[in-house]
């Protein structure tokens, strides 16, 4: 089944979605799954001809490959929450399963996801909307945009919250041609009940995965929130006041603008791509009572913290198996590979972005690890030079410090 036109195929939960799937299929998951494999081979080809143009040019290029995915606000209406998780589903193998995992996405967990052989079902999917031109660095606009155009969406699928995410820091070209629509499940629904149900061993486990990161955001509508920022490089500080990297950056940039005016923001919400709504949380919760299914809560407050876990999870499984443990592979954001750790003995490591924060969760790992002998980086560049982006140098220097 392929998937539904307005799901964006550059997003985290997608690209994890079929990392999992690919794994429990036997396959491994070559240019994040988003070109046929028969095209695989000439893709380095194509990136070293699109690295070899002009800065200007490169980031032209980026941002246009990202439009051609968003669709027409007019569209949102057909959007069918249902049809999603129809899609969901039918990327796995058709067999039973000891379990399930569902939830937040989380690139380390799909390495556990896929070592425990079962299969993920997101709670996230994203959503990009075509507009007519906002300004990046004019957030304010965007929200009112999107107050517009949000209802269509929402009436026709109750089960959903919508977090319309505005970072002009990371996702700067990209924003350029549309807005991000992040939706959220606050139930199961039938198709996900009917998987469970169908495909989970009776009296098999649902684990919950729960992060607790939480974002300032502004109420639009009952199940609409803006969300000026998010984590990574800038701090929610410097999304709301700016600073001096701020003013530096926006400078770099050709901006009008010194910092930010987002709107005020009046409460916390569950941050918009990596955040667990509750919502989904009871309702499973109900059903695993009703249907005698046992249901454990995967709990963590930042993308970034189940990263040492897993890297430690997997290196005490290759030593009780005899096999090497000193190869360490640094994954960011989409960039992940659960096929060819496992085939090549890699321990790996995950990271939610390749930002100074990761960077620094990598460093904190190694101080406190046994000494790897290779250690191999598979860097995520959303192709601006964004605040709070460490140089290739330091990144570098990982396979030489420690």
């Amino acid at each position: 089944m392929r998937a539904p036109g307005y799901v964006a195929s550059f997003d985290s939960s997608t690209a994890m979605l079929r990392a999992t799937a690919g794994f429990l299929r036997g396959e491994d998951f070559p240019v994040l799954g988003t070109v046929p494999r028969r095209l695989a081979p000439v893709m380095p080809a194509v990136g070293a001809a699109v690295n070899a143009l002009p800065g200007r040019m490169r980031e032209l290029v980026y941002a246009r490959s990202g439009a051609k995915e968003a669709i027409p606000p007019e569209k949102l209406g057909d959007v069918r929450a249902e049809d999603v998780a129809r899609w969901t589903l039918d990327a796995y193998p058709k067999r039973r399963y000891p379990a399930a995992a569902m939830g937040s996405s989380n690139g380390a967990l799909v390495h556990l996801w896929c070592a425990l052989g079962i299969p993920w079902l997101p709670q996230t999917f994203l959503i990009p909307v075509r507009h007519p031109g906002i300004h990046p660095d004019e957030p304010r606009e965007d929200m009112e945009w999107g107050r517009r155009h949000a209802p269509a969406l929402l009436e026709a699928n109750p089960e959903l919250s919508l977090h319309n995410m505005h970072d002009a820091n990371q996702d700067r070209l990209m924003i350029r041609h549309m807005s991000y629509f992040r939706v959220k499940r606050l139930r199961l629904g039938l198709t996900y009940e009917r998987f469970l149900e169908e495909k989970i061993v009776r009296g098999g486990t649902i684990f919950l995965v729960e992060c607790r990161r939480r974002w300032p955001t502004t109420r639009v509508a009952v199940r609409h929130v803006f969300q000026h920022g998010a984590p990574g490089g800038a701090t929610e500080e410097e999304f709301l006041r700016g600073g001096e990297r701020v003013e530096e950056y926006l400078r770099r940039y050709g901006s009008h603008r010194r910092r930010w005016d987002p709107p005020e923001p009046d409460g916390e919400s569950p941050e918009a791509e990596w955040g667990f709504e509750r919502a989904l949380g009871e309702d499973a919760e109900r059903f695993a009572r009703e249907r005698g299914y046992r249901l454990r809560h995967v709990v963590f407050g930042d993308p970034d913290d189940p990263g040492p876990f897993v890297a430690d999870l997997y290196r005490t499984w290759y030593r009780e198996r005899g096999l090497p443990t000193d190869w360490l592979l640094v994954e960011s954001f989409a960039l992940l590979e659960p096929y060819w750790a496992l085939r090549t003995g890699s321990v790996p490591y995950w990271t939610t972005f390749n930002t100074e924060r990761s960077l620094a969760s990598v460093e904190a790992y190694l101080d406190g690890a046994e000494p790897y002998d290779e250690i191999r980086a598979m860097l995520f560049s959303h192709g601006v030079e964004s605040v709070g982006l460490p140089s290739i140098e330091r990144w570098r220097a990982l396979r030489s410090g420690w």
